[in-house]
C-alpha cells in the first residue's frame, strides 16, 4: 500500500524535514505555528522505526495534468442526479470517521477502516498554509490507494486561497469538504468554521467557487442554528450554491460539550427532509445501538463518529467500550481490547508515518481506561520526552502484565453498510 505525501520527494525524510519554509501568512499566526513547529520538539517528528516493517515509500503525487471540467449542470435536477450518481458510485457508505484535527490522520483511518467505517475525513487542514507550505502538506496530509472513499477537509475564508489547495488533492480524494462547523476559539480568531454562520454570503461564495472550478464534488460539515428555520433556510443555501453532500452537527455553535449537550437529531431529520442531496448526520454516536438508530431517526445517508472512535476504533464492527456495555442488551467479553488496537494502530503508524504528537494523544485516548487503573504508567508515558516504537510496545506490554484488563464487548447490531448492502 504505496505512501502518498502531498510533496516532491527528497533523497531522505531528514532532508524533508529539515527543508526550508516558505513565508505563511496563515489565517491564524498561532495555528500556524502550533503546526509548524520545528524539530525541536521531538513529537513534531515524523515517526520512525528501527525494526518492523518498513514504511511505505512516498509515491509522487504532484496534482495531475488539468483536465477540462465536466459541462455545469444545466439544471438544479441534473445538480443533484449527479450528487447522487457520484454517491452511488462510492458505494453509499453509510459509517464514518468525522474529521478531528490531529486526529484523523491516515494510520487512524485506515484502523477504523479495518473495523468497519466506510468512508473517513481527514483532519480539518487550513487552506491558506496547505496552499503555501510544502512541509505543512507533506506531514499533514497521507494517503494510499486503500484510503478510499475519502473526504480531504480545509476551513478557509478566501474563495481563490480555498480553491488553490482544494485543487493540490483533489486526484486523491472523493470530496471536497468545506469545515463550518468548528466552535473553537481558534476559529473564532481565524475567521472560519463555526463563525461563518455570522457571515454567510461568504460562506455561499465559498462553495460557489470551488463547485464551479472542481472535478469532486463539494461537501460541507455545519452545526445547527438555535432556530430550526434558520437551519433550514442555511442548508438550503448550501444545497444551492453547488454542495453535493451535507453534514450536520446536531448542535449549536455554542455547544462545544458533547458530554453536556445532547446532539439534536430532529433539527438532523428536518434537514434530510428539506434537502435533495445526501445528509449525514453527526452527534451521539457512541455504539452501534446509537448509529442504527440515528440512521432510523434521522433518515439521513449516513453517520459520523468522532469522540467515541478515539477510544474505540472498532466501534463500527459493533465494539463497545465497557461503559456502554449494557446499554441496549448484554454484551459479552470479545477478546478484543483496547490495547490490542493500540498495537495494530502503531504497526499502521510504521507503515504510514505521522508525527509523534499524533501517537501520543491516540495512545492516551485509548488506553486511557487502563491508565486510570495504572497512573504510574501514565506518568512514565508523559514523561517520556522522545517516543519509540520498541519503548511504546514494551508499555503496552508492561500494562496487559500488571493485570485488571478491560475488555472491549459485543452483540451483533445489524446496520445496512456500504459492505454487506442489507
Amino acid at each position: 500500500m504505496p505512501l502518498r505525501r502531498l510533496a516532491p520527494r527528497l533523497p531522505s525524510p531528514r532532508r524533508r524535514l529539515l527543508r526550508s519554509l516558505n513565508p505563511s501568512r496563515a489565517m491564524s499566526p498561532a495555528a500556524a505555528t502550533a503546526h509548524l513547529a520545528t524539530a525541536a520538539d521531538p513529537d513534531e517528528d515524523l515517526c520512525t522505526s528501527a525494526a518492523g516493517p518498513a514504511a511505505a515509500e512516498a509515491e509522487d503525487v504532484s496534482p495531475a495534468p488539468a483536465r477540462p471540467l465536466p459541462p455545469p449542470p444545466v439544471s438544479a435536477e441534473e445538480r443533484i442526479e449527479r450528487a447522487w450518481a457520484h454517491w452511488r458510485r462510492l458505494g453509499a457508505p453509510r459509517l464514518m470517521v468525522a474529521p478531528m484535527v490531529d486526529n484523523s490522520e491516515l494510520p487512524f483511518r485506515m484502523l477504523c477502516r479495518r473495523y468497519g467505517a466506510d468512508a473517513a475525513y481527514t483532519p480539518m487542514l487550513h487552506s491558506r498554509i496547505f496552499s503555501e507550505n510544502e512541509k505543512y502538506r507533506s506531514m499533514e496530509f497521507t494517503t494510499c490507494k486503500e484510503d478510499r472513499p475519502l473526504f480531504v477537509q480545509f476551513c478557509a475564508n478566501d474563495p481563490d486561497i480555498l480553491l488553490q489547495a482544494a485543487k493540490m488533492v483533489e486526484p486523491y480524494c472523493d470530496y471536497v469538504d468545506i469545515n463550518f462547523g468548528c466552535p473553537q476559539r481558534i476559529a473564532r480568531r481565524g475567521n472560519y468554521g463555526a463563525f461563518l454562520m455570522d457571515n454567510l454570503p461568504l460562506v455561499k461564495s465559498l462553495v460557489q467557487n470551488l463547485s464551479a472550478n472542481l472535478h469532486v464534488p463539494v461537501s460541507v460539515k455545519i452545526r445547527i442554528f438555535p432556530r430550526l428555520e434558520d437551519t433550514l433556510a442555511y442548508a438550503k443555501m448550501l444545497e444551492e450554491a453547488g454542495a453535493s453532500l451535507v453534514a450536520v452537527h446536531g448542535r449549536t455553535r455554542d455547544e462545544k460539550d458533547g458530554k453536556k449537550f445532547r446532539a439534536d437529531w430532529d433539527a438532523i431529520k428536518a434537514v434530510k427532509d428539506a434537502l435533495r442531496v445526501p445528509v449525514l448526520a453527526n452527534g451521539n454516536i457512541r455504539h452501534m445501538g446509537d448509529a442504527k438508530n440515528c440512521l432510523e431517526h434521522t433518515g439521513a445517508d449516513g453517520v459520523l463518529s468522532a469522540e467515541t472512535l478515539l477510544e474505540n476504533p472498532a466501534l463500527f464492527a459493533g465494539f463497545r467500550t465497557k461503559e456502554w456495555k449494557e446499554d441496549g442488551g448484554e454484551h459479552g467479553d470479545s477478546g478484543l481490547d483496547q490495547a490490542d488496537l493500540v498495537i495494530e494502530y502503531l504497526k499502521l503508524c510504521e507503515q504510514y508515518p505521522v508525527p509523534w504528537r499524533m501517537i501520543r494523544s491516540h495512545v492516551h485516548k485509548m488506553l486511557g481506561d487502563w491508565f486510570r487503573m495504572h497512573p504510574e504508567v501514565r506518568e512514565e508515558f508523559n514523561k517520556q520526552n522522545k517516543l519509540t516504537f520498541e519503548w511504546l510496545h514494551d508499555m503496552v506490554m508492561r500494562l496487559k502484565g500488571l493485570g485488571g484488563r478491560i475488555p472491549l464487548y459485543r452483540k451483533e447490531c445489524v446496520v445496512q453498510t456500504a459492505a454487506n448492502g442489507q
